[in-house]
């Protein structure tokens, strides 16, 4: 998982397998796939080509599993050099044509600048097994316009991107994004960039694992500033953030989703605590509360620990009065975990799992010897890492 598919035409295999020289660590022939979820339930191949004519670009890109590079006609030269000391797909650009080595066509070649160019494209897309764009004009060709152009068809469709966010558009316009992208570029942060990219978005639909914990205390504390986290995407019953006072040990918080006799429901928000508590982020990863901003992304976690990536869209930090609450959990007597959080009805803990009942525990009913889901982890360090079941 975490790197892409080489998908080249069946009239344009790899090359024929040769001694190489690699001072880093072998390379593998053949890419694994790198799958995207756009849901929970399925997972959608996604496929990169690199562009480039930087050495070093090469070498992060193979070390990733990204084996496929296109080189202009004049640069074949590169392309050999390359092949000597790695095993990759060297793709040419000729005319309108992407050939192979032997010159087999691999995929049409088209830029676009205007609605009129895309419909003429669409009969040309038969001519090979991949089709790559390069949209010249963002303001009149949105990448939803392809998306949408080439919907049903039983290709590839590839978009040159120069840089994660470009990238990020074209595989997630309209939810299905298309089925790769090109990344043109000299700079080996993009390769970075976008293989964190990946990497966070294939935990998607992983499962963390949750233990039982049992309330050990609860007690009125001061006033303090509370972190209500608004996102960008909607929340179900028994879904939440996971936070913490201590990143060994992070609360399943519920949002506030469910109907309330004080205040109307809100399914985009999590009231989640003090701005100094640890929340989960993608990435297997914790930030600060306070940390949190419009944009960043944060993890939302089920009962189930399946978990998900948001979005945030506005954060809210007020002065509230506070509740500690303590847990343990039955393999550790010794180990107490805490969090501080709102004293307020519309603020909950998600409880264990009881059948397919999606319930909350509001802190202000909270009692000893009541149960709440809780992510246990190594040590308290900034940039934990989550362990997922695939």
């Amino acid at each position: 998982m975490g790197a892409a598919a080489l998908s080249l035409s069946p009239s344009s295999p790899l090359p024929p397998s040769k001694p190489k020289i690699n001072t880093r660590r072998s390379i593998n022939s053949r890419c694994p796939i790198v799958t995207m979820s756009t849901n929970n339930k399925q997972k959608k191949k996604k496929e990169v080509w690199i562009w480039t004519n930087n050495k070093q670009v090469m070498t992060a890109a193979v070390e990733r599993g990204w084996n496929t590079f296109i080189f202009s006609s004049i640069h074949r030269q590169i392309a050999t050099d390359w092949s000597s000391i790695a095993l990759i797909a060297p793709l040419f650009v000729e005319e309108a044509k992407i050939v192979d080595e032997a010159g087999n066509l691999v995929a049409t070649f088209s830029e676009i600048s205007s609605p009129q160019q895309l419909e003429q494209l669409q009969p040309v897309y038969e001519r090979a097994d991949n089709v790559i764009v390069d949209l010249l004009d963002w303001q009149v060709i949105p990448a939803e316009n392809i998306v949408a152009a080439f919907h049903g068809h039983h290709k590839t469709v590839f978009a040159i991107s120069k840089s994660l966010s470009e990238a990020q558009i074209f595989l997630e316009a309209l939810e299905k994004g298309l089925g790769g992208v090109v990344l043109k570029t000299e700079n080996v942060e993009d390769v970075l960039e976008l293989k964190g990219y990946f990497d966070r978005r294939n935990q998607e639909g992983s499962q963390l694992e949750l233990t039982k914990a049992t309330i050990t205390s609860v007690e009125m504390t001061g006033m303090g500033d509370r972190v209500c986290v608004d996102l960008c995407s909607l929340m179900k019953p028994g879904e939440g953030v996971l936070v913490g006072s201590f990143a060994r040990g992070l609360f399943l918080v519920h949002s506030e989703c469910l109907e309330s006799n004080y205040i109307a429901s809100r399914p985009f928000r999590v009231n989640a605590g003090p701005v100094h508590a640890y929340v989960a982020i993608p990435g297997g990863k914790t930030c600060y509360l306070s940390e949190l901003k419009t944009g960043k992304e944060i993890l939302v976690v089920d009962q189930n620990g399946i978990q998900r990536t948001a979005i945030v869209g506005r954060v809210k930090i007020e002065t509230r009065p506070l509740v500690i609450v303590t847990a343990k959990v039955d393999s550790d007597e010794e180990t107490c975990y805490s969090i501080l959080l709102q004293n307020a009805e519309t603020v909950g803990f998600v409880p264990p799992n009881k059948g397919n009942e999606a319930t909350a525990i509001p802190v202000t009913s909270l009692k000893v010897g009541d149960q709440v889901l809780l992510k246990l982890q190594g040590g308290a360090r900034h940039t934990d890492n989550f362990v997922a079941k695939h």
